[in-house]
Formats: C-alpha cells, sequence, structure tokens
C-alpha cells in the first residue's frame, strides 16, 4: 500500500480548511444534494465529499457509507488532492498503490474510485467530491466533465463558506469564524480537561497612522500585523481580526505559566519588524489575557469581556 505525500502547502493548506469551521459540522442539504445527484448519476453505491485533515480524511457529505471518518494514511482522496485534475482508479486490486489497501480488501472493497479536487481562493485543495464503486468501471470523457461541473458547485459553496469567515483585508479568520472556532476548541477542553489562554490585542496609535498616512497605510498596518501573527502563533492556535484594529487569539492547552514566552515572542516579532521593515509607522499593542480553567463550562463571550477589560487598562495605563 501506498501512503499518500503531503502537499508542499501542508501548513498552509490545513490553516484554510480549519479556517472554515467546517470540520465536525452537521450535515447541510446543499452537500447531500450533490452526492446524491453524483450517486445516481453514476449509478454508484458510494459518493462522498471528503475533506483531508492532518490525519484523516472527515466526510462533508456522505451517501452511502456508514462511517463519518477514515485514517489519512489509507486514504484514496489523499492521493487524489496532489494533482490538479480528475483522480481515478479503474481497478484498485489491480493497482499497486491499493492492492492491500483495507479499504480495498475489507470494507467497502472498493474497486473503482473517481475524485475531483475541491478547490478555494488561495489554491488549496481540501479534499474531493468523489465517487465509489464495488466493481472496477471506467469514465469517458463525458462522464469525467460531468464529475468535474458537480465538484466545481461544491467548490462554490465552500468559497461561500470561506469568505464569510475570513477577514478580506488581512486573509486570517475574521470575528464569526473566530467565534465557531474559538467555541469548538472551548468544548473540546472542556471535554479533555485543558486549560486555555485567549489573548486579545488592540493596535497602538492606529488612529494616527490612518490620520498621518492615510487609510492605505493603515491597512497595510493591520495586514503586516496579521503576518506577524501567523509567525508567533502556533497551528493549533486560534487568531483572527475581530474588526478595526482589534485581534483575538486563543492559545488551546495553555495556561497562567506558559502566557510570558508567548508574549515575548510577539513582542520580538514587533521589535524586529519595526527595526528591519523599513515602513513610516511602527507597530505596537496593547494584549489582555483571559484565561479558562476547564473546570467550568466554557463561556466565550465572558472569556473575551475578560481580556477586553484588561486590555483597555493596560491602554490607560500607558
Amino acid at each position: 500500500m501506498q501512503t499518500p505525500a503531503t502537499p508542499d502547502n501542508e501548513r498552509l493548506r490545513l490553516d484554510a480548511l480549519r479556517r472554515m469551521a467546517i470540520l465536525d459540522t452537521s450535515a447541510e442539504e446543499r452537500f447531500d444534494r450533490i452526492t446524491r445527484m453524483a450517486r445516481n448519476m453514476f449509478d454508484v453505491p458510494i459518493s462522498l465529499i471528503s475533506l483531508v485533515d492532518e490525519d484523516r480524511q472527515w466526510f462533508k457529505s456522505c451517501c452511502g457509507l456508514p462511517v463519518l471518518e477514515t485514517p489519512r494514511d489509507i486514504s484514496f482522496c489523499g492521493h487524489a488532492i496532489l494533482g490538479d485534475d480528475l483522480f481515478m482508479v479503474e481497478d484498485a486490486t489491480r493497482d499497486l498503490r491499493f492492492a492491500d489497501n483495507p479499504l480495498v480488501s475489507g470494507d467497502p472493497h472498493i474497486r473503482f474510485y473517481a475524485g475531483s479536487p475541491l478547490q478555494i481562493a488561495g489554491g488549496y485543495k481540501l479534499g474531493t467530491l468523489c465517487i465509489i464503486d464495488r466493481k472496477p468501471r471506467l469514465l469517458d470523457e463525458r462522464q469525467r466533465d460531468l464529475l468535474t461541473d458537480l465538484a466545481g458547485m461544491v467548490e462554490r459553496e465552500l468559497v461561500a463558506i470561506q469568505l464569510a469567515t475570513m477577514d478580506e483585508l488581512t486573509g486570517i479568520t475574521n470575528r464569526r469564524g473566530f467565534m465557531l472556532l474559538a467555541h469548538k476548541s472551548l468544548q473540546l477542553g472542556h471535554r479533555q480537561g485543558r486549560a486555555a489562554t485567549l489573548l486579545f490585542l488592540d493596535l497602538n496609535r492606529f488612529k494616527e497612522i490612518n490620520d498621518r498616512l492615510g487609510h492605505d497605510v493603515g491597512d497595510d498596518a493591520l495586514r503586516q500585523m496579521a503576518c506577524l501573527m501567523c509567525g508567533v502563533f502556533r497551528e493549533a492556535d486560534i487568531f483572527a481580526r475581530l474588526g478595526g484594529d482589534e485581534f483575538a487569539v486563543l492559545l488551546p492547552g495553555t495556561g497562567p505559566a506558559e502566557v510570558p514566552p508567548v508574549l515575548a515572542r510577539l513582542d520580538e516579532a514587533l521589535a524586529g519588524f519595526n527595526r528591519e521593515s523599513g515602513k513610516p509607522y511602527r507597530l505596537s499593542c496593547a494584549v489582555g489575557v483571559g484565561h479558562y480553567d476547564a473546570l467550568s463550562p466554557p463561556a466565550l463571550d465572558l472569556l473575551l469581556q475578560q481580556a477586553d477589560k484588561q486590555m483597555y487598562d493596560c491602554k490607560k495605563g500607558r
């Protein structure tokens, strides 16, 4: 069996997927309609909308299969996202990459697979629309085009979700996306007994940058701040522009004792930017901190209020 290779842009791809806050969400008719269409059009027993996460493929829509996810290392879709075109296996038992795959030798006894990669803004391939049969077969050119067209319908729905959860100016998560992702993360932390910390960041003298240098330069300052955050925080951290010059970061699994090194990394990144960027402005921010101890039910709004108040007190003390 051949394990799928990892895409060159894997970190950015996973970031884009997770910022959409679509993983582990409920079934939606707009996606289920497309998998039903695919199953009927191609007369196959299984049709899936599969999203490839770090170590699993999770099915946003699952027509004809009784599970919601399988390991990524045995997935056909993990191979499909490596290319731009339709990925097809006519008979998995005769293909050295898949002949001894447990999805071939056992349930659901895959013989035929065809998957069209699902690409969103930024060029990231998140998964596939795929059809599966338990007997070998082949798609002709017209059928290939039809499956690709159906995948385009899925892509349009995914792009709509991406735009609804992404801040257009900076390219990072917006308030809506942050609230969805952070709430899910806090719920998971509560179940696992893991603490979390929320940082509320507000740029200093941002109004002065806009008034003195113009709004185009102010927009650049916001983009630069978002870029710095991408370098400072971990893949597991959830960070977003809430609006205006306000940003938030949720640090899962981080308690009070672990916050100072995080803030030190942020300060170092800001100092490096101010020293080397050559920009006509300096970036700095006031930071408020809120802690979640995992003992009580998660309350994201209260955590934001706590961090916001501390940030405001920090600004007043300057």
